[in-house]
């Protein structure tokens, strides 16, 4: 396409029609070999940039190091961000922090739950009542 383009074959709507794709996509690629010399796909500059940088994982380690109960909404209101609960709640894992565990939980139980073992093929389904 851009060699078509750089031939003076047609416009740059004409080659896009002559090729099939779009008016943008020919102008894009244009901008981009003009900006970086190069056509290649940018991949990794491709999608959402991510809200949680550097900084504020530096920042999310503070906060933790002094006060280490905060809530995530707690924590997202001390930093200052707009980002969603949930978009906060991954980052504290990728970095390798845990969560305090939590004292008010009940006591593990120690002693047996179920009733017994049951015998092999031995069914714990009482029998229907009901004929017909």
């Amino acid at each position: 396409m851009l060699d078509s383009y750089d031939n003076d074959e047609g416009t740059r709507a004409e080659i896009a029609r002559r090729f099939r794709v779009s008016l943008g996509m020919v102008k894009k690629l244009l901008q981009q070999r003009r900006r970086t010399g190069n056509i290649a796909p940018r991949h990794r500059f491709a999608g959402r940039k991510p809200m949680m940088v550097a900084t504020h994982r530096s920042q999310i380690r503070s906060f933790l190091a002094k006060q280490n109960d905060l809530t995530l909404r707690e924590l997202r209101g001390a930093l200052g961000l707009r980002c969603s609960v949930q978009a906060l709640h991954a980052v504290p894992g990728k970095m390798g922090l845990t969560y305090k565990k939590r004292h008010s939980a009940p006591v593990g139980k120690t002693a047996q739950t179920s009733p017994g073992h049951v015998g092999a093929g031995a069914s714990t389904k009482r029998p229907s009542t009901r004929h017909g």
